[in-house]
């Protein structure tokens, strides 16, 4: 049984090829690339669809009394942690699979979990299904890496690759639009039903165009592997005192600090903004989910404007556009929730901001300001640190969120009447410390994390 899966999950063998691109090899080779791109960029956005559904629907399950503000807090940041483990194992697992069923595994099993969240009222079960549903939300990422990886030359990747980085930013659009939607018209059990509905489908897409190496449709490797070279002692000894040197950076450890901040910050907006638009300021599911919809789409112009920003206008320094948007995201936050009354305009303002600013902060405290002071040899030891920090981050707030929300929850006439003044300074709290300990860093440079 464990070989058949094993067997089932190995990379395709290759079939006939002459060795050489012809002419129309090179066209269909061209025609391959843009469907596993397109079909890569699509179908994780789907994968962030099933992700996302619970963010959607937190409101109306409480006033069903179904589970509480703090229970939802627990099974959201179960998803994270078990994400978290995920990502770091199924990426090894992704080097070594058929990409094309791996990541189609990924998204059905996601999907049929949120076929049949809508029906579950047991919170054990509710959070042990959402944590299987993270641990395999994780093989999405890995995949589509791979897939460019195998699919684009050195030169050509970086290009698709930060396309396919606004994949997360297009999913949670169609989340807060699309399955907003369905629980305006239906209620909150069709909105997981719509998203495994979008899964199943997502899956349908990333079978039929997601291909697993260029040698599996007979065509040569699009990559020529070069000579492996053996690490002599000497290097691996440097290698090895490299990644020490990462974790005893304390600058490092400092942006791990600052991302995690960011994180929490980045996830209360994303995990619990609807259900803050909906209790504090009387907002219908449908308006709410939309207003939290334009930060992820302008969420897309940060991401993809930070490494022309910063080359381009700063000269390579990362400080000072990381300084800026910090501060953005602060002011967002403050404009979103400290002022009074029911402003749609100023909300969506507010929202703008957050998203361009979340977008930038995401690509430097989320990983590229730790690689600029890493020994070079050393890079995916810093991202790795940075990595787990932030998910700690955001699980962390998830639980800490719901706690402050149902702990400032009293009852009125029979109506729920939240006070968010503490969830106010922690959220607002956590984007400006981000901020100050980026600036501990400031003159930081890539001696700080090396040895002598």
């Amino acid at each position: 049984m464990l070989k058949h899966i094993i067997d089932f999950y190995k990379v395709s063998a290759p079939a006939p090829c002459n060795g050489d691109f012809l002419p129309e090899q090179k066209q269909r080779l061209k025609r391959l690339q843009w469907s596993t791109f397109l079909a890569a960029t699509l179908g994780y956005s789907m994968y962030y669809v099933c992700r996302l559904s619970l963010n959607v629907v937190k409101k109306p399950i409480v006033d069903e009394g179904i589970f509480s503000e703090t229970e939802l807090g627990i099974i959201g940041s179960v998803l994270f942690f078990t994400y978290a483990i995920g990502k770091f194992s199924n990426g090894f697992l992704a080097d070594r699979s058929n990409i094309n069923r791996f990541m189609s595994t990924g998204l059905l099993v996601t999907a049929l979990i949120n076929l049949c969240l809508g029906f579950i009222n047991s919170f054990i079960l509710f959070a042990i299904l959402w944590g299987i549903s993270g641990w395999f939300q994780s093989m999405g990422a890995a995949s589509c890496v791979v897939g460019l990886s195998r699919w684009f030359t050195d030169k050509d990747r970086g290009s698709f690759y930060g396309f396919w980085s606004a994949s997360h930013n297009i999913g949670e659009a169609m989340t807060f639009i699309i399955i907003a939607s369905v629980v305006s018209a239906l209620g909150w059990r069709y909105g997981f039903l719509g998203a495994g509905l979008v899964g199943l489908l997502g899956t349908l897409i990333i079978w039929r165009f997601f291909h697993d190496t260029p040698q599996s449709k007979g065509l040569p490797p699009v990559n020529t592997p070069k000579e492996k070279k053996v690490m002599s002692a000497l290097e691996t000894t440097e290698f090895n005192r490299a990644q020490k040197a990462v974790l005893r950076s304390p600058a490092i450890w400092i942006l791990a600090l600052s991302s995690a901040f960011m994180y929490i910050s980045r996830y209360a907006v994303n995990s619990w903004g609807i259900f803050y638009l909906e209790a504090q300021k009387g907002y219908s599911t449908l308006d709410a989910s939309f207003i939290i919809s334009i930060s992820s789409v302008c969420g897309i112009v940060g991401t993809m404007l930070s490494g022309v920003m910063s080359d381009r206008l700063f000269k390579g320094r990362r400080n000072i556009p990381a300084l800026i948007f910090g501060l953005t995201n602060t002011l967002a936050l403050c404009l979103f929730l400290l002022v009074p009354g029911v402003h749609f305009w100023l909300d969506a303002l507010a929202m703008v901001l957050f998203g361009i600013g979340i977008g930038v902060l995401i690509c430097f405290l989320g990983g590229l300001m730790a690689v600029d002071i890493a020994p070079r040899n050393a890079s995916g030891a810093a991202l790795g640190v940075v990595g787990i920090a932030s998910y700690i981050g955001a699980g962390l707030q998830d639980v800490m969120s719901g706690v402050l929300i149902e702990g400032q929850k009293t009852v009125v006439n029979g109506t729920d009447v939240y006070d968010f003044t503490y969830i106010n300074w922690f959220w607002i709290g956590a984007a400006l410390l981000s901020t100050l300990l980026a600036l501990l860093v400031w003159n930081a440079k890539a001696d700080t994390a090396t040895t002598n």
